[in-house]
């Protein structure tokens, strides 16, 4: 977001009135005719939205800049770089030129199979400065991208559909798509719950035989007693809540009983917990408070960020300043850090949190106290909660919902434009020049895709670490499951069909606002753990319904065919490298570690003895190395030739799920641990055996087996402590370089005793 005004720049100016047609000018007509296949609306219909030129915010995400300013999402590669090359052939020159042209499109068809209609005569004025200043003159780029060769088709990210402005066709399919997509994927659904209902059917019975039998049936769960002991405490903050309330004037006891619960962070809502889809609510029942903001990325969506902040020493942020900015990103930061602490302490280090699949950032606000976003706050960091395009309003600066180009995104987009705007907006109003991430789920997913070189490997300047929180990079043995098969089993086309080009399963969202807050939880749990193989026995029950209060919230069909069909990521089974290749990276590892297969007692001491042969062997062999290609060195391929990061790569914290059916975050362990990742420094590692796929955030202990843990790595990793307030339990925690500085003398110290011991081994 940088430093720029409510408006930093001003829009185009592009008239185009009807006018009378002129000969000639075929480029001209040409780049008319492709303007207006990339444009908002018809140019008959409106002379502000028509399209003058594909911004490149990487080299293989173009976005469609309006005549107003405004923008459009992506379109395929191929589009994009010939509405350029038209654009400067028809300029010619740095003086602005008025093109006259008929722009018809008899029988037309774009790759979405929507076809276009005629349209009449018009003029269109394009001047020489572009928003951000690019001329539109000739130039070295121009010639460069006029040279680009065909660009090649990403196996893990196939090009999207292009949908053309709106006609009476296009609306046309558009309806029957969603009038098929309505009884289908309602049909799948029904399926599905039946499913769950089925299964369920066991336990049910299981449990109601034990009540008979006057046996507790959750007397078995990990955390029975402190179940017992948070329902009580609940209750009691219930009966105080109920007291202030009931007197004019609170009691120094009342107070005083409040404040020591929430280690003085006074409560301004409490009672009965009426479930609501709300975070602030939850955030000031635990004595904090929320300020929501809107984001615009630089594709023109517009996203929700929430502030989760200490009203003791914060002030709320007038609605004027919450409102969305300009798209640009990351550009020149305040010369300020905002004043907006009431006291005069250190401002606290920023973080942001991004969420999982089909959920909202409010996953990390339903635990009370023991919620991560809450006791991060609580711990002394300013925390911000971040969410993915729709969400659970879509919003755009142009589209509305039932235009195909607003769902026409996947997960790259979400890597490529919200992430990075996110957290430029968050560093704009913190003045901070990094900030802290944790991901859970999806969000480690579109954090893994835009820090990759090929992606937008600029976001990790921006960051102190990345802390992943059952990190999703490779399938687990979930997907294999029938349900998901026959997603992958189906074409495309029959996925469109039967699920849209729209929102996937926009029911879901319907049921979330009609039926009562417990009845969607309770069905809530019974679907998604009837899908996922979750399981609620880490978690507090009586809290249940309100975790799938944020959850499901809109995603686009595109997004889930990416997760589920048959080309992308349920194919591969991994993220950043197709299957081929990570399973060659595997049968390299498999042979490597039969030729070290030796216990490791006896490893070790074998080291110890040969280390002294090793190094002459390795002098002997370095001539032969050099004379080979570096891919054919001992018929294995250099560790670090198929990475995915560079030297711009922050450092990576893993948190893994030992229990999870749904991603594999060991096989990306291994993948950092066996080195094929140089550029990423790994300052955290941690596999919770017995933990499930949401347990990182859910599970009772979670305090204790990951959120203390996060806690002092994003204290450790931060590169500004001297200037910011030192979060409660952190004292001790040294930077990472002492840190750094620590290992080195003690991998030292050990070297030389092996050293020592070798030499005496081989005299004696």
């Amino acid at each position: 977001m940088g430093a720029q005004e409510r408006n930093p720049t001003p829009p185009l100016k592009a008239a185009i009135p009807h006018a009378k047609a002129s000969a000639g000018h075929p480029t001209a007509i040409e780049f008319a005719k492709q303007a207006e296949k990339l444009s908002h609306q018809h140019p008959r219909d409106s002379g502000d939205h028509v399209a003058v030129e594909a911004r490149f915010v990487t080299k293989h995400d173009p976005v469609i800049v309006m005549s107003d300013g405004t923008r459009l999402p992506p379109v395929p590669l191929k589009e994009a770089q010939k509405l350029n090359i038209l654009r400067e052939e028809a300029l010619g020159s740095a003086e602005p030129a008025t093109i006259s042209v008929k722009a018809s499109r008899r029988n037309s068809q774009d790759n979405s199979g929507l076809i276009g209609e005629d349209v009449d005569e018009k003029i269109i004025t394009l001047p020489v400065d572009l928003q951000n200043g690019r001329s539109s003159r000739k130039s070295e780029d121009g010639s460069l991208r006029r040279s680009l060769p065909p660009s090649h088709t990403n196996p893990l990210f196939p090009p999207l559909p292009l949908y053309g402005p709106p006609s009476i066709l296009r609306n046309l399919q558009c309806l029957i798509f969603r009038f098929s997509s309505f009884f289908l994927s309602m049909a799948f659904l029904g399926v599905i719950v039946l499913g769950a209902l089925f299964t369920s059917i066991p336990p049910f019975l299981q449990r109601l035989w034990q009540n008979i039998t006057f046996r507790d049936p959750d007397r078995t769960r990990p955390f029975y007693e402190e179940e017992l002991r948070r329902k009580e405490l609940r209750s009691q903050a219930e009966r105080r809540w109920k007291r202030r309330k009931s007197s004019s004037q609170r009691t120094p006891d009342d107070e005083e009983g409040s404040d020591s619960d929430n280690d003085g962070f006074v409560p301004t809502e409490g009672g009965p917990d009426p479930i609501v889809c709300d975070v602030g609510y939850y955030a000031r029942r635990v004595g904090l408070d929320v300020d929501k903001f809107e984001v615009q990325t630089e594709d023109g969506f517009i996203i929700d960020l929430w502030h989760v902040y200490d009203p003791k020493d914060h002030t709320s942020v007038h609605e004027l300043d919450r409102a969305h900015r300009g798209p640009e990103v990351f550009g020149p930061p305040r010369k300020e850090r905002p004043t907006r602490t009431v006291t005069d302490q250190k401002p606290k280090f920023p973080v942001l949190l991004m969420h999982g699949l089909l959920q909202s950032s409010g996953a990390y606000c339903v635990n009370d106290e023991d919620s991560l976003a809450f006791y991060l706050c609580k711990s002394g960091y300013d925390v911000w909660l971040g969410n993915n395009r729709c969400g659970f309003k879509p919003k755009h600066v142009l589209l509305d919902y039932s235009d195909p180009r607003m769902w026409c995104w996947n997960i790259r987009q979400m890597g490529v434009f919200d992430l990075p705007a996110l957290t430029s907006r968050v560093l704009y109003e913190t003045g901070f020049e990094k900030l802290g991430l944790i991901c859970h789920s999806q969000g480690t997913t579109q954090t893994f895709v835009a820090l990759a070189k090929e992606q937008r490997p600029d976001l990790g300047e921006k960051l102190t670490v990345f802390c992943a929180l059952a990190p999703a990079a490779y399938a687990g043995p979930l997907i294999g499951k029938m349900y998901f098969k026959f997603m992958r089993v189906i074409t495309p086309a029959m996925f469109r069909l039967m699920f849209g080009l729209h929102a996937f399963i926009p029911i879901m969202m319907t049921m979330h606002s009609l039926l009562d807050p417990r009845i969607y939880g309770w069905m809530g749990y019974k679907v998604f753990s009837f899908l996922f193989n979750w399981t609620d026995s880490r978690w507090d029950r009586a809290l249940k319904d309100r975790m799938f209060q944020f959850a499901p919230v809109y995603v686009s069909s595109e997004s889930m065919r990416w997760w589920l069909g048959r080309e992308c990521f349920a194919k591969h089974r991994c993220i950043l490298a197709t299957k081929e290749e990570w399973r060659a990276e595997e049968r390299e590892d498999r042979e490597h570690d039969d030729g070290h297969d030796d216990g490791h007692d006896e490893k070790k001491a074998h080291d110890s003895i040969l280390l002294a042969a090793d190094r002459d062997m390795e002098e002997r062999n370095i001539n032969d190395d050099q004379a080979k290609p570096p891919s054919l060195s001992h018929g294995r391929r250099p560790k670090g030739s198929t990475a995915w990061y560079n030297h711009q790569a922050p450092p990576f914290a893993l948190w893994i799920a030992g229990n999870d059916a749904l991603v594999d975050g060991g096989k990306l362990l291994r993948r950092f641990e066996r080195g094929r990742e140089p550029h990423v420094r790994l300052v955290h590692r941690k596999v919770i055996e017995e933990y499930e796929h949401l347990d990182v955030i859910w599970a009772m202990d979670a305090v204790d087996q990951v959120f203390k843990e996060v806690r002092e790595v994003l204290w450790k990793t931060c590169d500004v402590r001297d200037i910011c307030r030192i979060p409660r339990g952190c004292k001790n925690v040294p930077p990472l370089e002492k840190e750094d500085k620590r290992k080195e003398e003690e991998d030292e110290e050990t070297d030389g005793g092996l050293q020592s011991s070798s030499s005496e081994e081989l005299s004696a």
